[in-house]
């Protein structure tokens, strides 16, 4: 167990690698109930997220959800997050543990038209089931259809029809490059799902997966954390988050300086790595040119269990002879200038 965003959260079960291994041939189940959740609501509530975030919240339905980032003035992203559309007027968005606070001041702050705003961190809870067996498994435990749920969709069973749930969301969404549901719920009820999915998934080979296993499993995804590769400080255009950016919908915080850089292009860019060398590329690790030039520093990095290599992602000047897949990179490791290679993810193919 340890610390993080003001819980106590368990870093590892059976042990990192075990639990990342059983996600990508099986199936692992998270608890991630330390995400923050705020319903908005009302007449302006769709005016309010479109103006909080860089996509395009127009293109959502009810059952539809997308990634997107809120932004600063200046382009800095305050926090990734997903944006939930439940009805017209009422939308889920979903934040990170330690960002709780900040965004729900941002929010407020920034909130002119007077949408409904509440804050419902602490009356959620939610899990994650990943892997290539966990919507069959998901499926044993409720007459819910959920082979009709469509990736970045989402339902909401009438109460008491999920595992005797009032109040259940079951997203197809996750953090791990593996098919699987999210699933919030109520927290006094939370501990009867956790037990009723080990239990059923105990012939598939279900295993409990801490925040150490998630974190590998991202990483080899190739998704950026906020805190290590998205912060304050960068903007995405550079992040590779172009695709969330929609400059063409309403005026939303940050166009205005993202249609700028996007016009001269960014200064540097986020890369993913592959050290080929013995290694574990850290974050704060210096990345350098193959002439052993500093160019970029690591924003985060690991061992891959799958490849058994060390990984890793960080930002470079935005120069093909950096960025490009199969360039040469060398990352100072402990002092150790390690060979690396560029490559797109997933790198886990």
């Amino acid at each position: 167990m340890m610390p993080f965003g003001g819980f106590d959260m368990p870093v590892q079960y059976s042990g990192i690698i075990d639990e990342h291994h059983a996600v990508r041939s099986a199936t692992g189940l998270f608890d991630v109930s330390h995400m923050g959740e705020v319903y908005v609501s009302g007449p302006e509530a769709f005016t309010f997220v479109q103006h909080l975030v860089s996509n395009d919240i127009s293109k959502l339905y009810d059952g539809k959800a997308l990634y997107t980032v809120m932004c600063r003035p200046d382009g800095g992203i305050v926090d990734d997050l997903l944006v939930y559309r439940r009805s017209e007027d009422t939308y889920m968005l979903v934040i990170n543990a330690a960002n709780i606070e900040k965004d729900w001041q941002w929010m407020v702050t920034n909130n002119p038209m007077k949408a409904d705003l509440h804050n419902a961190s602490d009356e959620v809870a939610l899990l994650a089931l990943q892997g290539p067996k966990a919507i069959d498994l998901l499926q044993s435990v409720t007459k819910v259809p959920l082979q009709d749920i469509k990736y970045y969709h989402f339902v909401e069973p009438a109460p008491g029809a999920f595992l005797g749930c009032e109040r259940a969301l079951l997203s197809r969404t996750g953090y791990t490059g593996e098919p699987g549901f999210e699933i919030y719920c109520e927290p006094d009820k939370v501990e009867f799902v956790w037990h009723s999915l080990m239990e059923a998934g105990e012939s598939v080979g279900l295993k409990p997966a801490g925040l150490g296993a998630r974190d590998t499993l991202r990483l080899e995804a190739g998704f950026s954390l906020y805190g290590n590769d998205l912060t304050d400080e960068t903007n995405p255009l550079e992040a590779g988050l172009g695709w969330v950016v929609k400059l063409e919908s309403d005026d939303f915080i940050g166009r205005d300086v993202l249609t700028e850089i996007k016009t001269k292009g960014p200064e540097r860019k986020l890369v993913a790595f592959v050290l080929n060398e013995r290694g574990i590329p850290r974050q704060g690790c210096l990345i350098r040119s193959e002439e052993g030039d500093e160019i970029g520093i690591v924003t985060s990095g690991s061992q891959s269990p799958i490849l058994g290599q060390g990984i890793g992602m960080g930002y470079v000047p935005n120069m093909e002879k950096y960025t490009q897949p199969d360039q040469p990179l060398r990352i100072d490791v402990r002092g150790r200038l390690l060979s690396a290679t560029v490559k797109k993810p997933p790198l886990h193919k």
